[in-house]
């Protein structure tokens, strides 16, 4: 068997485990299959990238089909790095959820195994429609998993994920359906530019891209996620936070490298967008009343400090982009552990509002240390994962040496400083203050609901000791990203068909 065939096991592996879990009523297993399979899919996603570090792009067409006409997967190593890290936001989250009791829920496991699977198909998917599709995998167990305790807040919450996501998968499959009007192909590699020089496909392509920033809570679609977000349990929002934004930044990534070939007329309509989103973002948490919404714009803020690094591609495409990968690397390891250390507190206290905590310094010693981590890695200060992820970034901003620089980095500082304010905030208002009166001295966070988010601020930690290993698989993935032409060459082969003439649509109005 060669070794592209190993691409489909990503999606069909956990798709399979889901339909068994959904039968099987022995919860003690499907627990564990919960884990294991997100377990054998990071050590897939860490064999592939080993190999497309040695052998470069892959690809499979299902059925054996020719390039073009078939369902095309293909992998390097950018989307094998992305695939590890969600591996492991997967693996830690079904972790806590089993020890937080929420595999309860007799259909919690096969839902988390549906969203992987989406998600693995996501990562690895080189066909736009095929990229909706996977999307869809993804939203529709993530339906389930945001109402599934049935309170009304949470269904209140559910209603509005659903509409958000359905109007930006409406705008979604309208983009692709243009694009395949006007161009004859959804298949990334034979997209190659287009978007370039054609102003009906750059238009069809921008569709697309609005509805995936809509989908990664960027501004002026932001409100929704720090509403509906929060509203989950801990280990949902574990699970969204890096899985479903971040599959957001893979494909943008991909669409501007591949399809937009870096066109440096979109760089100022991209700063201006993300210097909102980043000073939205840092400020509007200190407006909220429980942790995790505070948590929310974190998320919301750490989107445009990767996404502005797309306006500094024309002038260090490889600096810029690795920069990008580098911090969306730190904020998925970063807010996943701060989420569910969050969780823990709720788990044990009842409740996650800022008022009604205090003086957990005290009482939970271990935890606090967990979340003030996370903290200082959420604002980029030492020894954690966060200094270096903006430190490059700011280096990258600065490459220009113009306009866009000073206006980056202001907003990037500034920013910075919001999001300390916020997390602030929540230390002295809840981890400061007198000990809590109307809770047993003996009620303390019990070390195995701690300890998953503890591991995610281990790893945070080592990837600041780390910095220069991590940057140097950060580059690697984004020169295979750059790579165009061995993509290309992968994904469609020696004997494509259907496929337009990419200098044709280079050429159009």
């Amino acid at each position: 068997m060669s070794a592209d065939a190993i691409l489909p096991v990503f999606v069909a592996l956990p798709l399979i485990m889901a339909a068994v879990t959904t039968l099987s009523p022995w919860k003690r297993g499907n627990d564990a299959l919960g884990l294991i399979i997100p377990a054998i899919n990071l050590g897939l996603a860490i064999w592939l990238y080993s190999y497309t570090a040695e052998h470069g792009t892959i690809s499979h067409v299902i059925g054996l089909y020719q390039g073009g006409v078939g369902i095309s997967f293909a992998a390097d190593q950018f989307s094998a790095i992305m695939l590890i890290t969600t591996m492991i936001v997967a693996l830690t989250s079904n972790w806590f959820a089993s020890v937080a009791g929420e595999t309860q829920a007799r259909y919690f496991t096969p839902l988390t195994l549906v969203l992987i699977t989406g998600v693995s198909g996501a990562l690895l998917t080189a066909d736009l429609f095929n990229f909706f599709v996977m999307i869809e995998v993804m939203l529709l167990p993530s339906y389930g998993l945001i109402a599934m305790t049935g309170t009304r807040n949470r269904l209140l919450s559910a209603r509005t994920f659903v509409l958000v996501n359905l109007a930006a998968s409406t705008l979604l499959v309208m983009g692709v359906g243009y694009i395949y009007g006007v161009a004859g192909a959804v298949n990334i590699a034979a997209l190659r530019g287009a978007a370039a020089g054609n102003g009906p496909i750059t238009v069809a392509t921008g569709l697309v891209v609005i509805a995936i920033a809509a989908k990664a809570g960027v501004f002026p679609v932001h409100t929704w996620l720090p509403r509906t977000y929060p509203s989950t349990s801990a280990a949902v929002m574990g699970l969204f936070s890096g899985l479903h934004t971040k599959v957001a930044v893979y494909m943008l990534f991909r669409i501007w490298v591949v399809i937009f070939d870096m066109d440096a007329r979109w760089n100022a309509l991209i700063i201006v967008i993300m210097v909102i989103s980043m000073l939205i973002g840092g400020f509007a948490g200190l407006a909220e009343h429980t942790m995790r919404r505070v948590l929310g714009y974190q998320m919301v803020n750490g989107m445009p400090f990767i996404l502005i690094m797309l306006a500094f591609t024309n002038d260090d495409a490889r600096y810029a982009l690795a920069a990008g990968l580098m911090y969306t690397l730190h904020h998925m390891i970063t807010i996943a552990a701060l989420v569910l250390n969050v969780g823990a507190i709720e788990e044990t206290y009842g409740t996650g509002t800022i008022s009604k905590l205090s003086g957990l310094a005290r009482r939970d010693p271990l935890t606090s240390a967990v979340f003030v981590a996370g903290a200082f890695s959420i604002v980029g200060f030492p020894p954690f994962s966060g200094l270096f992820g903006k430190v490059t970034i700011v280096l990258a901003a600065a490459t220009p040496g113009d306009w866009r620089s000073w206006v980056a980095i202001t907003t990037i500082i500034v920013a910075s400083f919001g999001a300390l304010l916020s997390m602030m905030r929540v230390w002295k208002r809840v981890f400061w203050g007198r000990p809590m009166q109307h809770y047993p001295k003996a009620l303390n966070v019990r070390a195995k609901l701690l300890a998953p988010s503890a591991l995610l601020m281990f790893m945070s930690l080592g990837m600041f000791i780390g910095a220069g290993p991590l940057w140097a698989a950060s580059t690697a993935a984004v020169d295979s990203l750059l790579d165009v032409d061995s993509y290309t060459t992968a994904v469609l082969g020696d004997d494509a068909i259907g496929i337009p003439d990419v200098d044709t649509l280079q050429g159009g109005n």
